[in-house]
C-alpha cells in the first residue's frame, strides 16, 4: 500500500471513529434530552424506517448471495443500498425518537419483545462502528481484511436489520 492509500484509509478510518462515537452517543442520549418541537407529526416514522430494514435485510442477502457467486460489483452495489437504506433508518429513527414521546411496550409477550429488544438495540450499537469499517475495508479493496470482518459483521448487521421491524410489528399495537 503506497502512502496515498495509507492516508485515504487513515481518513475514513478517523470519519468512521467520529460517525461511530457521534452517533452511538446521540442515540444513548436522545430520549434524556428535551423533546423537539417541530410541529409536525412523525408518527408515520416507526412504519417507514421498520420498511427500511426490512429492505436492507433483503439487500444484504442478495450481496451476500452475489458475492458467492464471485460477483463483487453487484455485491457493492446491494451493499450500498442496505447502507443507504440503514442510514436513512438511523436518520428517520432519531428524529423521531427527539420528537415523539416514548411508546411503552402493551402487548401480553414481554417475555419475548424485551430480550429480542434488548440484543436488537446492543447489538446494533456494537455492530455500528464494525459495518463502516468493513465497509472501509471493502470500498478499499482490502480483501483479506474485509473477509475476516465482514464473516461476523455481516450476521450481526442482518441480525440488527430483521430483529427492528419484528420489534417494530411487536409494538405497533401500542402506537397511540
Amino acid at each position: 500500500m503506497n502512502n496515498t492509500e495509507l492516508n485515504i484509509e487513515k481518513k475514513l478510518n478517523i470519519w468512521a471513529t467520529i460517525v461511530s462515537i457521534a452517533v452511538v452517543g446521540l442515540v444513548a442520549v436522545m430520549r434524556k434530552i428535551p423533546r423537539l418541537e417541530l410541529g409536525i407529526d412523525f408518527s408515520f416514522l416507526p412504519g417507514l424506517y421498520s420498511l427500511m430494514n426490512f429492505i436492507a435485510a433483503i439487500c444484504l442477502i442478495a450481496a451476500l448471495i452475489q458475492i458467492r457467486k464471485k460477483n463483487v460489483t453487484a455485491h457493492r452495489r446491494w451493499i450500498l443500498i442496505a447502507l443507504t437504506l440503514s442510514s436513512l433508518f438511523l436518520l428517520m429513527y432519531v428524529l423521531y425518537h427527539i420528537t415523539t414521546p416514548e411508546t411503552k411496550y402493551c402487548g401480553s409477550m414481554g417475555y419475548v419483545y424485551f430480550p429480542l429488544l434488548i440484543t436488537h438495540v446492543v447489538s446494533a450499537a456494537f455492530s455500528f462502528p464494525f459495518i463502516l469499517f468493513t465497509f472501509i475495508r471493502g470500498y478499499l479493496m482490502q480483501v483479506e481484511k474485509h473477509k475476516k470482518m465482514a464473516k461476523w459483521v455481516y450476521w450481526l448487521w442482518l441480525y440488527v436489520a430483521m430483529t427492528g421491524p419484528i420489534c417494530y410489528l411487536m409494538l405497533l399495537p401500542c402506537y397511540k
